[in-house]
């Protein structure tokens, strides 16, 4: 464990680390990982032959995707996330790396030991007088104008997919500049002839209209103009006196004109449409509902008319009509349930005359309104997609994936072109684009190195624009995936700069740090600052308030800090909510983990091979890696050593056998002593190709300095001397990569942690186990046997 305090002006990193030399970790990420890496990896067009090879013999056609981090979904995505959250990655041995100048912070001086190192810092004021505040102001305002600047503009890059047609023009709102300006005179003169006005509907609009062609400047001062505000009021006088073309006039000059969202105007204008919707055609209702999104305004009970009418009058929507519905369904974030099969119907029915632009605007619609769609429909979309990509735009490109993700659908054709494609234009993408790229693979369980470099050697410029969520997906999406990419250092460190920066929006959205914390710790990286930040009392209460369920995440960090930071001072977890948090996991475990087949034969066997059930004991060594154990005990000799008291069975026996089983016996023998043995992974020839960097001759023992918070947890496990504790692992599809034997990242942090804790891990990797499960017993036993009495673990007990 190596923890680097530089100066009280950096930031406190831990990197929990065996004394391999730089040299070596660059070594082994060198020519042969490259080459096991590339082996195992599905989504590169590289692959080629090998690559199908492999996805062919590892993916069932059952092959699913089950769990998606609760901060990235709701609805659907969000309902399962009792799955494992997957992935994790080794380290290295700096702390951080240069990165980009951040805002003011909020942590207390007790651990504020620094801000992050700062490449590109501030200029320091010439005069010690300048008050802080100024200064913090201009921070956050060059900020604002950043992102105001890099993200996309919602009003306009949803829209690209309008130019394609010429009937979108009656459907939807122009709010680019108007090709003829009025004279600003002409302007003046018209505001002077309100105060006559007597209302007459057409020369209200008349004036509205050209009002609307002012320059932009004369525009924005209409706002506080009394004038303007008589104007509006005439006009709200009138309002049933207008003409539905003269109405829908009037709201359409609204929006260049910049009336707020809450004016009366459209107050009036937005009850007198729902009036009068029933009376209108489609294409008058959609362009209302689009003029209506151009003054960010909600108005629900317009869209349920909308949606009701859509619905009765389907067989006349045509496909212009169609797309600019399922626009406004998700700029309107509502779901229409009784129109969700005739949306899947309608897509199927004009697929192949979808220009690629309004499949992106289909998706990005059904995306925003959390509407499912069937995979049937999703993988056709994608089939089509995958065979015109380059000629798609990478918006469009990115609102497919978002759907893609989150219908969690596997699709090789489309992963492997993207990775063939979207490298090359990932430095022209926006950082909220790249984002979702990331996620997607992430999310997905696809490992493609390409594209993930890219993005890693993108990023750090374009950090200064990522929002607490994006950074937050960035690490969770990179530890995910265990990788750590070839500018690590830059690339960790400049996110965990942008963390500090952006630390006063996890207040409102807590589970975005979390998500980051739990990425960087499955790369064994462990910033304390933002770690006590987490694991304080009101913070914890925060995310203990969150709409997501945030305690599997807040008890993985805690536990997480207490095994591999051994000198960490800050906050903890309180015994009681580590008992809890155990608890809660443990009966998720007795329902859904425990008594899947394939681990109930493991155990069934085992116990049949080494004697009865005392000397097997399915359980979760680690509760808060949120997967089970088969734990097995042998002497140095070999022979398997009972411990698993707590049976049923065998307290029977022990009791028969004249044993009391008092509290300080069942202590010493679940608990048992710390020792300083740290036994290494049985080798065997399936064994995982991963780095497992830090895990070398000289790796810390920490077991000593370890102490458990929950009562119904074991003492961190340190058998006695001369005992070897087995910690066999009956593995799934979902804690690999997709296709690949790559472990992911939650996973490898729960492998790291068990042998830092003295355990041997034996892998039981389900590509040899699940065919086996229909093979005769004896050929299990076989395997079993040869697993648990391995002659190179034998050697190393020895």
């Amino acid at each position: 464990m190596a923890t680097v305090l530089m100066c009280r002006r950096f930031p406190r990193l831990s990197r929990v680390t065996a004394f391999s030399t730089t040299a070596k970790r660059k070594a082994e990420r060198g020519s042969s990982k490259n080459k096991k890496e590339k082996r195992d990896k599905p989504g590169a067009a590289k692959t080629g032959t090998e690559s199908g090879a492999t996805i062919q013999l590892l993916k069932p056609q059952d092959y699913r995707v089950l769990y998606n981090p609760a901060a990235y979904a709701k609805g659907r995505a969000g309902s399962q996330q009792h799955m494992d959250r997957d992935s994790s990655q080794a380290l290295g041995d700096t702390f951080t790396g240069p990165g980009t100048a951040q805002a003011p912070q909020t942590f207390p001086t007790a651990s504020s030991q620094a801000l992050s190192p700062v490449r590109n810092a501030l200029p320091k004021p010439k005069s010690s007088t300048l008050l802080e505040q100024p200064i913090l102001a201009t921070l956050y305002k060059e900020e604002a104008e950043k992102e105001k600047r890099e993200t996309h503009d919602s009003k306009e890059d949803p829209r690209m997919f309008q130019k394609g047609r010429p009937e979108y023009r009656s459907l939807s709102c122009d709010s680019a500049e108007p090709a003829q300006t009025l004279p600003a005179e002409e302007g003046d003169s018209i505001l002077q002839s309100v105060a006559g006005c007597e209302g007459s509907p057409g020369i209200l609009t008349d004036y509205f209209l050209k009002l609307s062609c002012l320059p932009v400047e004369r525009r924005a001062a209409l706002g506080s103009d009394p004038r303007f505000s008589a104007l509006c009021h005439h006009a709200v006088t009138a309002i049933r006196l207008f003409s539905t073309p003269d109405l829908i006039q009037i709201l359409k000059a609204c929006v260049p004109l910049a009336v707020p969202a809450s004016h009366p105007l459209l107050n009036a204008c937005e009850a007198e449409f729902c009036r009068r919707a029933w009376d209108m055609g489609l294409e008058q209702l959609l362009l209302v509902a689009d003029c209506w999104r151009c003054l960010d305004r909600s108005v629900p009970s317009y869209l349920g008319i909308l949606f009701s009418y859509a619905n009765l009058h389907w067989k006349d929507v045509t496909l212009p009509q169609f797309v600019q519905l399922l626009y406004i369904i998700g700029e309107g974030r509502r779901s229409p349930t009784d129109l969700a099969q005739k949306v899947e119907s309608t897509i199927l029915k004009h697929l192949d005359a979808f220009t690629l632009e309004e499949l992106g605007a289909i998706c990005l619609g059904l995306f925003k309104s959390l509407s499912g769609i069937s995979d049937h429909v999703m993988r056709r979309i994608a089939d089509r997609v995958s065979l015109q990509m380059e000629d798609m735009s990478t918006y469009a490109l990115v609102n497919v994936l978002k759907m893609l993700r989150y219908t969690r659908m596997d699709h090789l054709p489309l992963m492997r072109e993207l990775g063939r494609v979207i490298p090359a234009r990932i430095p022209a993408t926006n950082i909220q684009g790249i984002m979702h790229i990331t996620l997607t693979y992430s999310s997905l369980h696809f490992f493609d190195e390409d594209v993930l470099a890219a993005v890693a050697t993108s990023l750090p410029s374009k950090v200064s624009y990522c929002r607490s969520k994006d950074a937050a997906k960035f690490l969770w999406s990179f530890g995910c995936l265990d990788y750590e990419p070839p500018n690590e250092e830059e690339f960790y460190s400049s996110l965990i700069k942008q963390l500090h920066a952006k630390l006063h929006e996890f207040s409102k959205f807590p589970e975005h740090l979390l998500t980051a914390l739990l990425g960087l710790a499955f790369v064994k990286r462990f910033p304390e600052e933002l770690i006590d930040f987490a694991l304080r009392e009101e913070f914890v209460q925060k995310t203990r308030d969150s709409k997501y369920e945030l305690n599997k995440d807040l008890f993985t960090l805690g536990k997480s800090v207490e095994i591999e930071c051994p000198t960490y001072q800050g906050s903890r977890l309180t015994p009681q909510l580590c008992q809890e948090f155990t608890e809660m996991v443990s009966s998720f475990a007795e329902r859904e983990i425990y008594v899947r087949p394939e681990i109930l034969e493991a155990t069934s066997l085992l116990e049949s091979m080494l004697g009865g059930p005392e000397y097997v004991k399915n359980h979760m060594i680690l509760p808060h890696t949120r997967s089970s154990d088969l734990e097995v005990r042998l002497a140095t000799n070999g022979h398997p050593i009972p411990f698993n008291f707590r049976d049923p069975v065998a307290a029977k026996m022990l009791k028969d056998m004249g044993v009391s089983l008092t509290d300080d016996l069942m202590s010493q023998l679940i608990q048992g002593r710390a020792h300083n043995q740290s036994p290494t992974e049985v080798g065997n020839g399936a064994r995982i190709p991963r780095r497992e960097r830090g895990h070398g001759a000289g790796t810390p023992c920490l077991g000593g300095a370890l102490t458990a918070k929950s009562e119904t947890e074991p003492k961190a496990g340190r058998g006695q001397p001369g005992e070897v504790r087995l910690a066999l692992q009956v593995s799934n599809r979902n804690h690999f990569c997709y296709g690949s034997k790559r472990l992911l990242g939650l996973h490898c942090l729960k492998r790291r942690q068990l042998r830092l804790l003295g355990y041997v891990v034996v892998e039981i990797p389900f590509w040899e186990w699940f065919p086996l499960l229909k093979r005769t017993r004896s050929e299990k036993l076989s395997y079993l046997h040869y697993k648990v009495f391995c002659p190179a673990l034998l050697t190393r007990a020895g």
